[in-house]
């Protein structure tokens, strides 16, 4: 089997090396108090863009930490029979939610779909932060030097993604007990820290997830792709990485690793062992910390690109 990482065996092994901040838990516990709170003033607005025959169509807005408005596609059946099962879908980093027609598969099926705009990126989202420090390319590093570590702009999407599912718990129409959270890179990291900051999510399928075990892919000389702007943060801010713990820990607050044990969902995951994207070992960092039910497809030639019949099984995951 060829290698990018480290042997499967130890991967199955792999604990992870960025360090955890030590309040992470009272972190994450105050941030979610404060996501709950907030009038999220839903807006939905039905729109011309598709003239569906079977799925009714909207803008879906709500009002997220810090006041931003965030925006999503939200499909749903129009012959409703009782309570539906639901999918909060989440796109890829600096992307957007996709065309309707993407989502319109599972709404077919009798799912209801939010698929939502990450604030700042490609989409219709706010992004409402104001942070000290630099607003250089990239979001992992937006609000790193800011004293205040809840200005990291990572805690912000990952409280808007649980935030909609929330939302669509609350909706008439949803089955509150059937909410499933889906996504692959950047969204396979938002699918997994909504199942861990809204624990009610019942399935998460998660491929080849972002946003995990920073340190590591430095380590491995792969800041380039995704993880550019961690490279591009040392070499404008901090050339001679003086800082190098302290800011692989404040990273430590936005790493879906420590945020996987909160899950309790049944997870599956998909990997592709030649991911020089998101390495394998960061992966795993995150999956062997997740203590509910959780299954692995992986892909040993397969790198960050299309994996075969990954969706097919993903459809039947969520369909069983």
């Amino acid at each position: 089997m060829p290698l990018v990482d480290m042997p499967l065996e130890e991967l199955h092994k792999y604990q992870g090396i960025n360090p955890k901040p030590a309040d992470f838990d009272s972190y994450w516990d105050s941030s979610l108090a404060e996501m709950k709170v907030i009038d999220p003033k839903i807006e939905l607005i039905q729109t011309t863009e598709v003239n569906s025959k079977n799925i009714d169509c909207f803008h879906l807005y709500f009002t997220g930490v810090g006041g931003a408005r965030i925006h999503a596609h939200f499909l749903r059946p129009k012959s409703c029979s009782g309570k539906l099962p639901a999918i909060v879908q989440f796109h890829g980093y600096t992307g957007n939610r996709g065309a309707w027609l993407e989502k319109l598969a599972w709404a077919n099926e009798g799912f209801i779909v939010a698929s939502m705009d990450c604030r700042g990126q490609g989409g219709q989202s706010e992004d409402s932060s104001q942070v000290l420090g630099n607003t250089h390319h990239g979001h992992i590093i937006r609000g790193l030097d800011d004293p205040d570590p809840k200005k990291l702009l990572f805690r912000q999407i990952f409280l808007d993604s649980a935030q909609l599912a929330g939302i669509l718990m609350t909706m008439p129409e949803v089955d509150s007990a059937r909410v499933a959270s889906l996504g692959g890179s950047q969204g396979g990291a938002l699918a997994i820290a909504c199942a861990a900051l809204e624990p009610r999510i019942y399935r998460t399928a998660s491929t080849y997830p972002f946003l995990s075990d920073y340190k590591r892919t430095w380590k491995m000389d792969l800041c380039k792709d995704a993880y550019a702007e961690l490279r591009t943060f040392f070499r404008q801010f901090d050339p001679l990485h003086e800082r190098e713990e302290a800011i692989f820990t404040k990273l430590g607050y936005i790493d879906i690793q420590y945020l996987a044990p909160r899950i309790k969902a049944e997870v599956l995951m998909s990997v592709g062992l030649m991911d020089t994207v998101c390495p394998p070992s960061t992966q795993f960092a995150m999956y062997n910390k997740i203590t509910s039910a959780k299954s692995l497809r992986i892909y040993p030639d397969f790198a960050h690109e299309g994996l075969p019949k990954d969706n097919d099984a993903v459809f039947a995951f969520f369909s069983k």
